[in-house]
């Protein structure tokens, strides 16, 4: 009996979309190939440094191996292994270092393995190792650099402006007013103090020259910030009933989901600031914010601030409100890039003597 023939199939014509969408989740699965493959050879790599570290100690502790036999291991290592960096001379020191720093660690941990130092380029580790004294704000940053993907550069970055001791300080009112767990992330977003060392300001700077400044650098501005913040303007206006306001710095928080104002003080907090704070807060929320965001939060960066004063304050107000200080380079002298936003003294003396009338109409908002 003759088989019965299927039909063909009828061969069409690939669209551009189709393919460019097949294409690219091939180039997905293949990278995310690469990177499984990267991490599992990165841990592993660090697994034998840790092990050849503990021998080293051991035949140290044991044995009474001085520096100069260590010095013979990385070059026997060296000869047989040609071309291989990993057993330079400092390497292998540094392995023996990177034991000795996590020795009680692995005392105490059952799945020593899983600590995020081995996860996290060897370079990334002598960072922490060279950077840093305290085996809690290592495994920290090891773990800061595993979840944002951390280069060394990066790494060194937030080590060098010691961001362990800033993330989460600032002074908030976040617990009482927004519900967990936006309350705990909303609190890790804030830092105290935030430093603005890419400025160069006068001792007695003026909120203008310092809203400039962060503007004009505002890449370097969003990295001190951190992960998630979007800028969506400067003296951003928006209304209050008969009242223009103006948010010095708007954000929205890809993360949290809300927005973010940040109000900037070039002096001590004062209790007014919580107050307006609050105002913009309710006008964003009320105009600004869609059904899927989060209640909007605000944050004060000041000068300075009294602790115990910034809490006594905030304890009384329901919108979500953080206190922070700000650190810039302080020079006698203003620098050149600035002075041209600054008015002069011909243009003072015009504002000065424009009538009462027409300055309400060309009147913005007013800094505390």
């Amino acid at each position: 009996m003759a088989k019965k023939k299927l039909p063909a199939v009828k061969k069409t014509e690939t669209s551009p979309a189709e393919y460019a969408k097949f294409i690219t989740s091939l180039k997905t699965k293949i990278r995310s190939s690469q990177i499984k493959a990267v991490v599992t050879v990165n841990r592993e790599l660090i697994k034998l440094y840790w092990e050849i570290g503990k021998d080293i100690v051991e035949k140290q502790e044991h044995e009474g191996w001085g520096s100069k036999v260590l010095e013979r291991v990385a070059k026997d290592l060296q000869n047989e292994f040609p071309g291989i960096e990993g057993f330079s001379r400092a390497n292998v020191f540094r392995m023996k270092a990177f034991f000795v720093a996590y020795k009680k660690v692995a005392q105490l941990v059952r799945q020593f393995e899983s600590l995020p130092i081995f996860g996290i380029p060897w370079g990334h580790n002598i960072v922490l190792l060279q950077k840093t004294k305290d085996k809690d704000e290592r495994l920290w940053y090891a773990s800061k650099a595993m979840e944002h993907g951390w280069s060394r550069s990066m790494l060194t970055i937030w080590v060098e402006n010691d961001l362990y001791h800033r993330e989460g300080k600032a002074i908030t009112n976040f617990k009482t007013v927004l519900p967990t767990p936006q309350s705990d992330l909303a609190q890790q977003t804030l830092k105290d103090p935030y430093v603005f060392d890419f400025l160069e300001l006068r001792k007695e700077h003026l909120e203008n020259e310092l809203e400039d400044g962060l503007v004009n650098h505002i890449q370097k501005f969003l990295l001190e910030l951190g992960q998630g913040f979007a800028f969506l303007g400067r003296q951003y206006p928006i209304k209050a009933g008969k009242k223009d306001l103006y948010i010095d710095l708007l954000f929205y928080h890809l993360i949290l989901q809300c927005y973010i104002i940040v109000e900037l003080k070039a002096r001590e907090f004062d209790s007014r600031d919580a107050g307006q704070m609050s105002a913009y807060l309710s006008a964003v929320d009320d105009q600004l914010r869609n059904e899927d965001d989060k209640p909007s939060i605000g944050i004060i960066l000041c000068k300075t601030k009294d602790n115990v004063f910034v809490e006594y304050v905030l304890r009384n107000f329901n919108r979500p409100i953080g206190v922070a200080e700000f650190e810039v380079k302080l020079v006698e002298k203003l620098p050149k890039e600035l002075k041209s936003s600054l008015p002069t003294v011909e243009e003072i003396e015009a504002e000065l003597s424009v009538m009462p009338t027409e300055k309400k109409k060309k009147s913005r908002k007013k800094k505390a």
